[in-house]
C-alpha cells in the first residue's frame, strides 16, 4: 500500500530554469574563449593598429568564431534581460513592451556588430 505524506509540489511559472542556466553557462564559456584568443593575437609582437585588426578578422575561422561569439552574446544577455523582466515588471503589458523592444535592440545591436567587422 502506498502511503503519500504531504502535498504534491505544483511546479508554476515559465519553466525555463535548467535549459536557461546552461545557455548561460555555454554562452559564458564561448565567450571567455574568444577573449583568450582576441588576446593571444593582441598580445603577438608588433605594432598595434589598423591592420593588425584587421588581420585577426580576415581569417575564415575568425569570422565564424566572432559570429558564434556575436550570437552567444545577444542570446546571453536576452536571457539575462527576459529574467529581470519576468522578475521585477508586473504588469504584463509593460513587461511584453519592455520584452520587445529588448528583442528589437539585440538583435539591432548583433547586426551592427557583424556590420562593423566585415563593412557589409
Amino acid at each position: 500500500m502506498a502511503v503519500n505524506y504531504g502535498s504534491k509540489r505544483i511546479v508554476v511559472g515559465a519553466g525555463y530554469g535548467f535549459r536557461d542556466w546552461l545557455a548561460q553557462r555555454v554562452t559564458a564559456v564561448l565567450m571567455a574563449l574568444f577573449t583568450v584568443v582576441v588576446l593571444a593575437q593582441v598580445l603577438m609582437p608588433g605594432e598595434i593598429g589598423y591592420d593588425k585588426w584587421a588581420g585577426i578578422f580576415s581569417a575564415q575561422w575568425m569570422k565564424v568564431l566572432t559570429f558564434v561569439v556575436i550570437l552567444s552574446l545577444a542570446y546571453h544577455a536576452w536571457v539575462g534581460v527576459r529574467d529581470i523582466w519576468m522578475d521585477y515588471v508586473k504588469p504584463v503589458g509593460l513587461r511584453l513592451v519592455l520584452q520587445v523592444f529588448s528583442i528589437v535592440w539585440l538583435v539591432g545591436c548583433a547586426g551592427w556588430a557583424i556590420q562593423v567587422l566585415w563593412r557589409l
